[in-house]
């Protein structure tokens, strides 16, 4: 069962997500300031945080911040009638994991606390799963089609990363800056050169495939 913390100081807006939620089949609380949702975060585990932005006592700014700073890495969907860059930017500045506006468009809520959880379960098991084929972040390893294949680390790296958010369009820059670091002599050709060894590594395999984006970079894409 999946919990999931409402935090709104508006009653209706409470109402409204926690009847979607309910639907989905989650376990929903709700509490209506920040200062509430932190003591209630002592008593029940919670796998998500739907978060108000503009609340008394402690804003959800301030929560988030005070979360992230004691080291709970719980997924945050930020909700905020507030549509600047600037608001977006502060939020995922003090540790939000997503971001979505008000009014609430309902399935797109729902899509993206799934992929929230999603990425959530990858980070705590350290695997992803795509039908019979399952990448082993701690061994470096692809197994499926009757082999474990060990690859070298930023071939891995960048393949657990492609899969990770599959349809997600990363720059070759992107790539070389999180899986080589910033400091890295390496330049965005170095990307290339490790997509074209991971497509001939999986060539034929049904599961997953990485494309181009013409003129972007690439992306991940799960095909069971």
């Amino acid at each position: 069962m999946v919990n999931i913390l409402v935090v709104d100081d508006d009653k209706n807006t409470r109402k409204l997500i926690r009847a979607v939620l309910e639907r989905e089949n989650y376990t929903v609380f709700t509490e209506n300031d920040g200062e509430a949702a932190l003591a209630r975060l002592d008593t029940v585990h919670v796998d998500l945080i739907v978060l108000d932005v503009m609340m008394p006592k402690l804003d959800g700014y301030g929560f988030t911040e005070t979360l992230r700073a004691a080291g709970n890495n719980v997924p945050i969907l930020m909700v905020s009638a507030k549509m600047l860059p600037d608001d977006r930017h502060k939020g995922f500045i003090v540790g939000t994991d997503d971001y979505i506006t008000k009014p609430i468009d309902e399935k797109e809520m729902i899509l993206r606390i799934r992929a929230l959880l999603r990425r959530a379960r990858i980070n705590s098991e350290r695997k992803i799963e795509i039908g019979d084929v399952t990448l082993d972040y701690d061994a470096l390893t692809v197994t499926g089609h009757g082999e474990v294949q060990e690859l070298p680390q930023k071939e891995f790296l960048l393949l657990y990363k492609l899969l990770s958010y599959p349809g997600k369009i990363f720059t070759r820059l992107q790539l070389l800056d999180e899986i080589w670091g910033m400091e890295t002599d390496s330049g965005w050709e170095t990307v290339t050169v490790h997509i074209g060894r991971l497509r001939k590594r999986f060539e034929g395999w049904e599961e997953f495939s990485i494309e181009s984006v013409r003129g972007l970079g690439y992306k991940g894409v799960r095909h069971k």
